[in-house]
């Protein structure tokens, strides 16, 4: 008896495809499985981040209902999805008992708006006491390519023409960045450059009236600063003042301009001087004893009625005159 011996398998097309098929099911399956993994972490991550706690909703509130303790409650949400307006813990003292203008969703954030009574607070307020804002425009301060951010500290520089050469000196030091455009915090970083047209400064009067001038008499440059370093550079304040042109003091030179008189048909020439009511106060200049008009013979003589003053001299006014005098007898004088 014969026995048949089995045939040897031979895979045919069928079996070829359906083995490509699972390899590629297997590794489908395994990629899938890293990429949930992947997320999985990626959402653990998150929710382990910097989180803030906010004052929410317990159940649904309507419009019209007052906040208490008994309808609200405290959570922790992470930081990037808080809202800026959002009322803290710490805050709610300051809206209990108040009427809600909006309905509420259960779970929603109590933000500032939200109330009747309560409205968000002005800009203005975050300006400290014996501050001001002063808002400059990116074109005429460097923005530190648009890496500014409010808290930021930074140091001033301006740049003017002085007598013809290019002067540069320390405007001010370590003022905080208030606002950059209409964003007034710090926001996460999102890894966007933000853009921006204005940069807002909180200084006090007197530097901000050092800002108007430097910014009107040539050009602004911005130094980001570490907030920990403290140490001054440059100028002191009077030099800055000088280099501005705040410094007090009268500028004004004596006059060598005379005013044309003209009395009786003739013509003379007064200096602008003795016209000043000032130049004619002095009785007491006098020497003791003897009546006005007294005290400079020679003058006197000199620019009587009838008299011609010698050539080449001009009248001397006699400081006992009065004005009219003065120009009375400078008159005759030139007649």
């Amino acid at each position: 008896m014969k026995l048949s011996l089995p045939k040897k398998f031979k895979p045919g097309k069928t079996w070829i495809i359906l083995g490509v098929a699972l390899s590629i099911g297997l590794l489908a399956a395994l990629a899938a499985r890293s990429f949930l993994s992947h997320q999985m972490e990626a959402i653990e991550a998150r929710s382990k981040g910097e989180t803030v706690d906010v004052v929410v909703a317990k159940r649904e509130l309507k419009k019209g209902e007052r906040l208490s303790s008994e309808n609200v409650a405290v959570r922790s949400v992470p930081l990037q999805y808080s809202h800026s307006q959002a009322i803290l813990p710490d805050a709610f003292d300051r809206v209990e008992g108040q009427v809600l203008a909006y309905p509420v969703n259960a779970g929603e954030m109590i933000i500032w708006g939200l109330m009747e009574t309560k409205r968000v607070p002005t800009f203005s307020a975050r300006v400290a006491p014996g501050h001001r804002a002063l808002t400059v425009a990116v074109d005429e301060i460097n923005s530190i390519s648009g890496m500014l951010e409010p808290g930021d500290m930074v140091d001033l520089m301006a740049t003017i023409d002085k007598k013809g050469k290019k002067i540069t000196f320390p405007l001010l030091q370590s003022i905080p960045v208030m606002a950059t455009g209409q964003r007034s915090v710090d926001d996460p970083k999102s890894g966007e450059r933000r853009e921006y047209s204005t940069v807002t400064l909180e200084t006090s009067p007197e530097q901000a009236q050092n800002i108007i001038v430097a910014r009107e008499a040539g050009k602004l440059t911005a130094l980001l600063r570490n907030p920990q370093d403290k140490q001054p550079i440059g100028n002191s304040n009077a030099d800055v003042a000088s280099l501005l042109g705040l410094t007090g003091g009268n500028t004004r030179e004596p006059s060598d301009n005379q005013v044309p008189v003209i009395y009786g048909g003739g013509n003379s020439k007064i200096p602008e001087e003795a016209l000043l009511l000032s130049k004619y106060q002095t009785p007491a200049a006098n020497p003791a004893g003897q009546p006005d008009g007294m005290s400079r013979p020679a003058a006197a003589a000199a620019t009587r009625p009838g008299q011609q003053a010698m050539a080449g001299q001009a009248a001397i006014p006699n400081p006992a005159q009065s004005p009219v005098a003065a120009i009375n007898n400078a008159g005759n004088g030139q007649r």
